[in-house]
C-alpha cells in the first residue's frame, strides 16, 4: 500500500511537472492500478523531487508579527510575501486600509483574528486575496495551505495534521493574552473545501481541553462544503481537481443570483454536456480505487471519524455560515445541504447561501460582490450574537 501511494503521488507528479495531457496514461485494466501507475512512469520517465517545497514557519511566534503597530510602521508590501512556500504564514494587518473602511464589529474592545484554512492545493497567494478582504474590514489573519503531495500517503496527512496541531498551539498562545491597550482577542474561521474543514476540526480536537479558547471562536464560514461522510469518490474529486488544477468553461452570467448585474464579475459554470477527457476519467478511476482501499485502513478511518465526530456532533456554539453551489462537482450539494439539516437540528445558529452556478471553492472569484455582502452580513450577526 505504501508503495502504491508513492507511485501515485510520482506520477500525478510527473504530469503536472511536464505538463503533459493526461490522455497519454495507458488504458490498462484498473483493476491492476499498481500496473497502471507503473506504466505511466515509465512513460514520463522522469525522477522526482517534490514540487510543492515547503518551509517553516519564519517566525518564532506569533504574537510578535501580530501585535498592533503604528499605522506608518505597516507596509503594503509585507516582507511575509517572500514565504509563500510555507503552510502557515501570519498576516499584518494595514490600519490605514482598514481604517477606511472600518469594523464591522461593535465591540471597540475586541480584536479578531481570522483563521483561512486553504483547500487541497491552495496556494498562500490564493488565500492572500480572502485575507484582503477581511483586512479591509479591520480584521487580521492567519492562512494555512495544504499541498497535495503532503496529504497522499499511506498515512494519508499525518504529516499536515502535525502542523495544524502547530498552529492550533500558535493560536492558543494568542488568544491568551490581552492587546497592548487591553482590547481581549477572539477568533473566526473560514474553511474551504473538506481540506480545509477538516484542519479545522484538527483544531477543535487539539483545543478540547482549553474552554478558554474554545469560547472565543466567535463564527465559522464554510466554503464549497463539507461531506461528512468518508466517501472515496469526494476524496478522489478533491485529489483529481488540485493534480490537474482543470480550467472549466467560462460562461459570463447575464443576471447574478441575486437578481442584480455584477459588472467584472465570471461565472465558471460547468457545462452538462462537457464530458471529461479519456486521462482525466482514468485518473479518476484510479483515485476511486486507490482511496477505496485507503479509507478502510483502520487508523486513517479511526482519525477521520475521531475530527468528524467533533465537527458534527461538538462543534463552539457560536454562529455557522455555509457557501457552496449547485454545480459543485467535487463536493456535490446535497452533502452540504445534510450536514446544515443536521446543525439546525441540534439547535445551532446556521446560514446558508447557493450560488448556484459557481464551481468548487469558485464562488468569490465568479461572484465577488455578492460574496463578499453574504461575509459581512454574517460578521454582523456574530458581532450580534456577542451582545446577546
Amino acid at each position: 500500500m505504501e508503495a502504491s501511494a508513492r507511485l501515485l503521488t510520482s506520477t500525478a507528479i510527473c504530469f503536472h511537472r511536464r505538463n503533459l495531457p493526461l490522455s497519454s496514461l495507458p488504458l490498462l485494466n484498473c483493476n491492476n492500478p499498481r500496473r497502471l501507475i507503473s506504466l505511466s512512469l515509465a512513460k514520463c520517465s522522469l525522477r522526482s523531487t517534490t514540487p510543492f517545497p515547503s518551509s517553516p514557519n519564519p517566525f518564532s511566534s506569533p504574537l510578535s508579527r501580530i501585535s498592533p503597530s503604528p499605522p506608518e510602521a505597516i507596509s503594503p508590501s509585507s516582507s511575509l510575501n517572500s514565504f509563500e512556500g510555507s503552510s502557515i504564514q501570519w498576516d499584518q494587518p494595514n490600519f490605514s486600509l482598514s481604517n477606511t473602511k472600518g469594523s464591522v464589529f461593535s465591540h471597540k474592545d475586541s480584536v479578531f483574528t481570522v483563521v483561512l484554512l486553504g483547500w487541497l492545493g491552495a496556494k498562500q497567494k490564493h488565500l492572500k486575496r480572502y485575507a484582503d478582504m477581511y483586512n479591509l474590514r479591520g480584521i487580521q489573519s492567519v492562512r494555512f495551505v495544504v499541498p497535495p503531495t503532503e496529504l497522499l500517503g499511506f498515512d494519508l496527512g499525518s504529516i499536515i495534521e502535525e502542523k495544524v496541531k502547530n498552529l492550533a498551539h500558535e493560536i492558543a498562545d494568542w488568544c491568551s493574552v490581552n492587546e497592548t491597550d487591553g482590547r481581549e482577542r477572539h477568533l473566526l474561521f473560514h474553511t474551504f473545501s473538506n481540506t480545509g474543514w477538516l484542519a479545522y476540526g484538527v483544531i477543535l480536537d487539539s483545543l478540547k481541553s482549553r474552554e478558554d479558547i474554545i469560547r472565543k471562536i466567535r463564527g465559522c464560514i464554510v466554503d464549497s462544503g463539507p461531506c461528512a461522510e468518508i466517501s472515496p469518490e469526494v476524496w478522489a474529486a478533491g485529489f483529481c481537481a488540485a493534480f490537474l488544477k482543470k480550467r472549466t468553461v467560462l460562461q459570463p452570467p447575464a443576471e447574478s443570483p441575486d437578481n442584480s448585474n455584477l459588472k467584472g464579475s465570471i461565472v465558471r459554470n460547468y457545462q452538462s454536456d462537457t464530458k471529461p477527457s479519456i486521462g482525466e476519467m482514468v485518473l479518476l478511476s484510479l483515485l476511486t480505487k486507490f482511496f477505496e482501499v485507503l479509507l478502510r485502513c483502520p487508523d486513517v478511518n479511526r482519525r477521520l471519524s475521531k475530527y468528524i465526530s467533533v465537527l458534527s456532533e461538538n462543534q463552539p456554539h457560536c454562529p455557522q455560515l455555509y457557501l457552496y453551489s449547485s454545480a459543485d462537482k467535487v463536493i456535490p450539494p446535497r452533502y452540504v445541504e445534510e450536514f446544515i439539516a443536521h446543525q439546525k437540528a441540534l439547535g445551532r445558529s446556521v446560514y446558508a447561501h447557493n450560488f448556484g452556478l459557481s464551481p468548487h471553492v469558485d464562488h468569490f472569484r465568479s461572484y465577488p460582490h455578492l460574496y463578499t455582502a453574504k461575509v459581512e452580513e454574517f460578521l454582523k450577526l456574530c458581532s450580534t450574537a456577542m451582545v446577546s
